[in-house]
């Protein structure tokens, strides 16, 4: 074989291994029926339930109810006993272990174990607020002399700053003075005495420069502002011959001792952080280095605009190595309690829900509906949908989605508390029913609340919420029966959107039964909203209303809907 030909060998062996793979899946899993399954589809195989072949999540045990999102018939799902590869229970999917071998499955017990997250953070470095000063002038007067002139400049405690020279200072020494030599004559009282000491405290002056005045018995026309405490120079506003006023700004110094690690965590991720909990920090300025601090300080207030709230942690600094205000980077190495929990890998989302499939045994697959706790970095915790020991499927969990999509296997619905009205009582339709003429009392009401709730009025919903649910109770046995599974979960809800969530499925069924009469003698108009919040596609009755009034949206898209003839 020529040279420049044979780099195309793994190629094409690839290809062609990757062609046998997929026709070992669609022989398995989509071969068209052979003689043997048209037998059975004559009446050898048991049926399982009906489905709509439109919206697969509508089923029920009646072959004469119809779809209630698109009024189709339903049509029947049979029990593939009899060695089939792929096998459908409700909402179960069984697959052979030839199919289960060629798309890899793998499982993993679902166990109590600590949930490990790594939380990454970035932040700024600042100093200590707490040994952060601003030096400003008490007193008016003139720098004489700096000693600190430029900033980064390492200053201790009581060490000299500047000199200035200030007549109110002079004076308030000449008074200390007098009121000293007074004192010792006794015509000067010591609270006098102590009085005119603290002024010169309050303008500036420490006690060696008072006591200096005391053995000197001199005043000294210059005084001396000093470092408040050990800490860097951060800023000098102020030259020598520069005359000041009060509360003038002169010098800014803070403690590089210790510096703060601030960074800012998001909502959801405050419950996860706790005080003395180590982080990880890292600085540009140090590369290949961390250094590791704990949390002293939670911001118990939240900011409304990032929804974030601002976390500290103290670093120490000795060697003056870390920088003020350089940005940096924190690692949070995070421990739940021990939970319930399953990999990561087995956690899907189905209409936007997190779910996962577990394995019943026999090669039968079951779709779980759940709800999640702490996300970690390898495990999700299980608030709700699986049990300790059961097995979650980690690895083409997506595959077989898929192909129970394909054998119409329904998924978790979205909200749990309408689950059961959106799969199973919405899917008892009035086909059976035998004189579908809704009473006038209760169409009276129906209509009515159909109105306030297509107003807004959230109030005359609930105040015509009672009397529904009592004409519910007076109708026909076999209304009553499609019905009341539905009136039952009607509630007030305090707001709107409740309201509308429940009412919506028993307002459908409500007008499917209107609708099941002639045309010519429905006893009020049927509008169908084709992107209702819960159903999907929904109806609602209305008197010979021209407008159209949705009682799903209500001012939201009050007009959105189409009537049926």
């Amino acid at each position: 074989m020529p040279q420049k030909y044979r780099s195309f060998i793994p190629f094409i062996l690839i290809v062609l291994l990757s062609g046998a793979a997929g026709w070992g899946i669609a022989k398995h899993t989509l071969m068209p029926a052979t003689d043997g399954d048209t037998a059975a589809l004559s009446g050898e195989r048991k049926i399982l339930y009906y489905q709509c072949p439109m919206h697969p999540s509508v089923m029920s045990k009646n072959a004469v109810d119809k779809c209630t999102i698109c009024g189709m018939a339903l049509g029947p799902i049979y029990d593939n006993a009899g060695g089939e590869d792929t096998q459908q229970a409700f909402g179960a999917l069984k697959l052979s272990p030839a199919v289960a071998s060629v798309i890899g499955i793998k499982t993993s017990e679902v166990r109590t174990a600590v949930i490990h997250r790594t939380l990454r953070v970035a932040g700024v470095i600042v100093d200590d607020e707490t040994r952060h000063r601003i030096l400003s002038a008490r007193v008016p007067g003139r720098i004489e002399k700096l000693y600190i002139n430029q900033v980064g400049i390492e200053v201790v405690h009581n060490q000299p700053l500047a000199e200035i020279y200030s007549p109110d200072v002079l004076t308030a020494q000449r008074i200390y003075l007098e009121n000293l030599r007074a004192g010792s004559r006794g015509a000067v009282s010591l609270s006098e005495i102590a009085d005119s000491r603290e002024k010169l405290l309050a303008y500036g002056l420490v006690a060696q420069d008072i006591q200096k005045v005391e053995e000197t018995q001199k005043p000294d026309t210059m005084f001396t502002l000093r470092a408040p405490f050990d800490g860097t120079v951060i800023s000098r506003n102020v030259f020598e011959g520069q005359y000041v006023n009060v509360n003038d700004n002169l010098f800014e110094i803070g403690d590089f001792s210790t510096l703060w690690f601030i960074f800012d965590a998001y909502e959801q991720d405050l419950p996860l952080l706790r005080l003395n909990q180590s982080v990880d920090v890292t600085l540009n300025s140090l590369p290949n280095e961390t250094v590791s601090a704990p949390i002293t300080f939670i911001d118990p207030n939240l900011n409304e605009t990032t929804r974030t709230a601002r976390v500290r942690v103290v670093l120490p600094n000795p060697q003056r190595r870390i920088l003020n205000r350089q940005t940096a980077n924190g690692v949070v190495h995070i421990e739940s309690a021990p939970v319930l929990s399953v990999p990561r890998s087995a956690v899907i989302y189905t209409h936007q829900k997190p779910a996962a499939y577990v394995d019943l045994g026999g090669g039968t697959y079951q779709i779980r509906k759940l709800t999640l706790g702490i996300i970690g970095d390898e495990d999700a915790e299980v608030l709700s949908g699986v049990q300790d020991g059961e097995n979650a499927v980690t690895k083409a969990a997506l595959l077989i989605d898929s192909q129970s999509q394909l054998a119409h296997v329904g998924a978790p619905e979205s909200d749990e508390k309408t689950e059961k009205t959106h799969r199973n009582e919405t899917t008892v339709l009035p086909g059976s029913i035998a004189n579908p003429v809704l009473p006038a009392s209760f169409l009276e009401i129906m209509l009515a609340a159909t109105a306030a709730l297509s107003s807004d009025d959230l109030a005359a919903y609930q105040k015509h919420l009672p009397v529904l649910l009592e004409n519910v109770q007076k109708l026909p046995e076999d209304m009553k029966a499609v019905l009341i599974p539905l009136a039952e979960k009607l509630i007030a809800g305090a707001d709107l959107k409740d309201a509308r969530r429940y009412f919506e499925p028993f307002s459908n069924t409500a007008a499917d039964i209107v609708r099941a009469q002639p045309a010519e003698e429905r006893q009020a108009k049927i509008f169908q909203c084709p992107m209702s919040p819960v159903l999907g596609t929904a109806r609602w009755i209305q008197k010979d209303n021209a407008e159209v009034l949705n009682p799903f949206f209500g001012s939201e898209m009050l007009n959105c809907g189409t009537e049926l003839q």
